[in-house]
């Protein structure tokens, strides 16, 4: 794992065909265990996988103080600089095929700005169809139409969005998805399911892996 002065984390080969840069959750640093983990799993497979940190992440690291996420419109505008400033800066293959996503609300933000940023594909971890209890709270009118080739990798029992719901969901046909078995929010199933979440994880990052590549 490298870092740069923007302090972004990089995993996987700097020569790789595809450039997947990951936004972390709500709650949750760039460097958190999940992000981590499936950062070097994906990179695994030659994807050079890149993670940043939204300005109010930044700030409660700075700071030791916990802070709620910024307002919308300035995800958005910051997912949308690192996009440019990746473009601008990275050198070699991997400046051609860009793709974006992140985990659940890091995901969503790249959603919403994948179309107009015109990059080649979208992948998210935990997307958060609605808010948790709240079925009827949607968040997915953009994903009716998105032309983006998406890849979402979703937990069965996920409370932002089970797949019973989901399945029920009018998607574009671009968008596919993965599930995970039993799998929560961070793709984690159940002790009592039989099933290992470190699996669950490689499944995921094969499948990541796998979707990318196919565009090449």
């Amino acid at each position: 794992m490298e870092t740069t002065a923007r302090n972004w984390l990089f995993d996987g080969p700097e020569d790789a065909t595809w450039c997947l840069c990951l936004a972390h959750g709500a709650g949750a640093p760039m460097d958190s265990a999940f992000m981590t983990d499936i950062a070097a799993r994906i990179a695994a497979h030659g994807i050079r996988v890149i993670r940043f940190e939204f300005p109010y992440m930044v700030r409660r690291r700075l700071e030791g103080t916990r802070r709620p996420p910024d307002r919308q419109p300035v995800l958005l505008d910051a997912y949308r600089t690192v996009v440019h400033d990746l473009r601008a800066n990275l050198a070699g293959p991997a400046s051609a095929r860009l793709a974006i996503g992140g985990k659940s609300m890091g995901g969503r933000m790249a959603s919403l700005i994948a179309a107009e940023t015109g990059v080649n594909a979208l992948i998210c971890l935990g997307y958060p169809f609605h808010p948790p209890g709240k079925p009827e709270r949607t968040r997915t009118a953009h994903l009716e139409t998105l032309r983006t080739p998406t890849l979402i990798c979703q937990g069965e029992r996920d409370p932002f969005g089970r797949r019973e719901e989901v399945e029920g969901y009018a998607l574009s046909p671009h968008i596919d998805l993965f599930w995970a078995p039993d799998g929560d929010h961070d793709l984690a199933p159940r002790k009592k399911s039989g099933l290992d979440h470190a699996d669950t994880l490689n499944d995921s990052a094969r499948t990541i892996a796998e979707f990318l590549k196919h565009f090449v």
